[in-house]
């Protein structure tokens, strides 16, 4: 114990050569240690280089006040058990995505059938509006742009872009109204 303060204090004042001697005898145990827990050479030795990069990067505020080793041992189980629940977050996101993907996939036909009429009918009552108003709907609810914005754009009033936005929104209730009383 003595002897590893001793190697702590020399690190803390800058001695590379103690660094070296605490990194060339723990490096290896600390990897076969974070690859147990983490399953994984590669991020298990990712882990441990980190932590001495650490450890000299900030070797100046070190309060280690056990053992060198046991403060190694308990770094290297921390973040390789961060890691692991990082792993796990990332795991279930993707399967989350690819079960998004598979659901999206097996919609029912008769929905997707309606959803493209509706898709067409809206496309159809858009081309049949005033340029003007349908580009103001298509810079607003296309391409996210605000009223102040389009106004600007256009050189018109903030009022007259939200008039032109009631007007088409109203046109197309009119429309989707129609399409659903038909059926």
């Amino acid at each position: 114990m003595l002897n590893e303060l001793m190697i702590l204090a020399k690190i803390k004042e800058g001695d590379i050569k103690a660094f070296e001697e605490v990194f060339r005898r723990y490096y290896s145990p600390l990897c076969w240690y974070a690859a147990g827990i983490t399953g994984d050479t590669e991020s298990a030795e990712e882990i441990v280089e980190e932590l001495f990069y650490t450890l000299w990067k900030n070797r100046e505020q070190l309060q280690i006040l056990q053992s060198v080793k046991s403060y190694l041992y308990r770094a290297v189980r921390n973040e390789a058990i961060q890691y692991c629940e990082h792993q796990e977050v990332k795991e279930r996101y993707q399967t989350s995505v690819q079960t998004a993907k598979e659901s999206e996939a097996s919609i029912d036909p008769h929905w997707q059938m309606e959803y493209k009429e509706l898709q067409t009918l809206v496309q159809q009552a858009l081309n049949k509006l005033p340029d003007r108003r349908r580009r103001i709907f298509i810079m607003h609810r296309m391409q996210g742009m605000k009223y102040a914005e389009i106004a600007l754009a256009l050189s018109l009033s903030v009022k007259t872009v939200e008039a032109e936005m009631t007007k088409v929104l109203r046109t197309l209730r009119v429309e989707i109204d129609n399409y659903i009383q038909s059926r």
